[in-house]
């Protein structure tokens, strides 16, 4: 079956793409070294040719990881990673100055052993700097050579405006799957508009849209959905019956239900090339197959309905979460 790629600014890329993120951080331990450096080969000679990292990601390791395991096939392969996100004394902070933009590309460079980024994100907003400020900033980066394409991650229209029209963005990052579709409300429609590819992060629901998801109490100690109070207890299970009854359209369509996850993104937003992570090697090939799954119109719509956003119990983020990005809310989230 030959799949068509999809538009990611100036490149074209396969519809499903690799975030690395799992690797180093988020969900538990760091993966051993070399677990993980074969686990990018394999993700390439599959034909993921697009591939998501940050500063954050493992304090850096995670950009360190990429660049020595792939420094002979950077060809291969669109690469994207991220700024403004970052700890400085064990702390998280956000920092979109243009010189700690400037400086940030520069280490991440060394990291991936690179002379350019493909794709460089503003990974956060930074309510103490203008957005316009930190485009500069990226703007220049690209005269400069240094990066190719301008990203945004976790933030809404307004910003997306913003940022648009003091240099094109090429891609925004966000949060989309059948658990979580704020998107939906504006800036989908913005990205479209202007002729921005979306990249929906965690399309697989945080690994609940699964065949077998992961119980609260099997959460790793440092795993980052224990803060998170749709993916704990009493919301995990309130909405087990919405993700059973997608398990077993899965079913009758011969499917993971992570693959049937990931198609119905694809078919939400036929030009969005969504990145699902992964440590295993088996969801690795699941995940790239998903862009083989076909869905209906109807299909969607019955999933659309049974995860209709009110229907989805708890909210994503944490307060001090969600204060850290600038994507629009629900009014029932906003009154919960």
């Amino acid at each position: 079956m030959s799949i068509a790629p999809r538009k990611l600014g100036s490149d074209k890329v396969y519809p499903v793409g690799l975030g690395c993120m799992n690797l180093h951080h988020g969900y538990g331990p760091p993966s051993d070294e070399g677990d993980a450096a074969a686990l990018l080969h394999e993700a390439l000679d599959l034909g993921y040719n697009f591939l998501d990292t940050a500063t954050i990601y493992g304090f850096g390791k995670n950009e360190t990881l990429i660049g020595e395991t792939l420094k002979d096939r950077k060809n291969d392969y669109v690469q994207a990673s991220k700024c403004v996100m970052l700890f400085e004394d064990g702390q998280r902070k956000l920092d979109a100055r243009p010189e700690s933009i400037k400086a940030a590309c520069e280490a991440s460079l060394k990291r991936l052993q690179r002379d350019v980024i493909d794709l460089y994100y503003m990974h956060r907003p930074d309510k103490n700097v203008p957005i316009e400020d930190s485009m500069g900033a990226m703007a220049d980066l690209v005269k400069e050579g240094k990066i190719r394409m301008v990203g945004l991650s976790e933030m809404g229209e307004g910003l997306l405006r913003r940022a648009h029209a003091v240099h094109p963005v090429s891609a925004m990052q966000s949060e989309y799957s059948l658990l979580t579709r704020n998107p939906e409300i504006a800036v989908l429609d913005a990205c479209r508009e202007l002729g921005v590819t979306f990249v929906p992060f965690s399309p697989v629901g945080r690994g609940y849209l699964a065949d077998n998801p992961p119980a609260p109490k099997d959460y790793h100690a440092a795993d980052m959905r224990r803060i998170f109070p749709r993916w704990n207890e009493p919301y995990w299970t309130e909405n087990l019956p919405l993700l059973k009854q997608a398990q077993e359209m899965a079913g009758d369509l011969g499917c993971t239900m992570s693959q049937l996850a990931i198609a119905w993104t694809l078919v939400k937003d036929p030009d969005c090339v969504p990145i699902p992570g992964t440590t295993s090697a088996r969801h690795l090939r699941d995940n790239f197959a998903a862009a083989q799954v076909s869905l209906t119109p109807e299909q969607v719509a019955h999933l659309d309905a049974v995860f209709a956003p009110e229907a989805v119990k708890g909210p994503r983020y944490n307060a001090m979460a969600q204060a850290s990005v600038d994507t629009e809310q629900y009014p029932f989230e906003l009154t919960a």
